[in-house]
């Protein structure tokens, strides 16, 4: 296993637009030659997932929009001041109740897309090196590693459930109830960062705690990158795409910022 202290970023740089962009500007490569062929499994996988999280965010959107705008039991001021700001709360509601939904999924669908998204990450490096994959070695590495893979979404999983309930928790709170969404977004978006920048780091051996550390040096732009791809995940079409372009992007920052001291 490699040492967090063996990379270094060497491009520096914190701003949060040009994270935005790496997703964007990656979209052409999903169809190049050496790595077109890895992206139809986490595509189609993308495709189901999300079409059953538009499902499920159809069949429960009433019943939750009713009980988070339901003022009732509330001091009488309080009531008519939450009654006034009532529209911007749907849309925050609504909002962060697409990102919950479609986040969640998004956890689902990455855990048993891992695998090929490893295969992803490490052709996109091989194409952008200029260096040629050995598929049968991927192959073989990929069922040594199937078993750590999943291990590592899971050590992510427990990294986001226990951050993510006390956010839960300001929605029912009702001085908390405007802010409750800011964070969520950016909670939701710094996760999306660390998601799918595992797939180039892992494929360097860098354990979870490890990226964490490595994107921290970069928060706000890690926070760009993340939040391209969560804005993706809820642009109906375009979010099918998203799983295999955010692999693509983040190999590119990959190559493109950090390097071996």
């Amino acid at each position: 296993m490699q040492s967090i202290q063996s990379w270094q970023i060497k491009s520096p740089g914190n701003n949060p637009v040009l994270g935005l962009g790496y997703l964007l500007s990656s979209l052409h490569l999903l169809l190049r030659p050496g790595i077109k062929r890895f992206v139809l499994i986490p595509l189609l996988i993308n495709i189901l997932i999300f079409m059953a999280a538009l499902a499920a965010g159809w069949h429960y959107f009433g019943s939750f929009m009713d009980s988070m705008l339901d003022f009732s039991g509330l001091w009488e001021w309080v009531q008519s001041l939450l009654n006034m700001i009532r529209p911007l709360l749907w849309i925050l509601f609504f909002s962060a109740y697409l990102i919950f939904v479609f986040y969640t999924f998004s956890i689902l669908a990455n855990i048993i897309a891992a695998p090929f998204n490893s295969l992803l990450a490490e052709a996109t490096e091989a194409y952008l090196r200029g260096t040629p994959v050995e598929e049968s070695t991927s192959m073989l590495q990929l069922l040594k590693d199937i078993i750590p893979m999943i291990w590592q979404e899971l050590v992510k999983l427990w990294y986001f459930v226990i951050r993510a309930l006390p956010l839960l928790i300001l929605f029912l709170i009702p001085l908390t109830t405007a802010i409750a969404p800011v964070l969520w977004f950016l909670f939701s978006a710094w996760m999306m960062s660390l998601q799918y920048m595992d797939y180039p780091m892992g494929n360097h051996q860098l354990k979870f705690k490890q990226q964490r550390e490595l994107q921290t040096r970069q928060r706000w732009f890690s926070l760009g990158f993340g939040s391209a791809v969560l804005i993706g995940t809820m642009i109906p079409v375009i979010n099918f795409m998203i799983m295999p372009a955010a692999v693509v992007g983040a190999t590119r920052i990959w190559v493109e910022k950090f390097e071996a001291k």
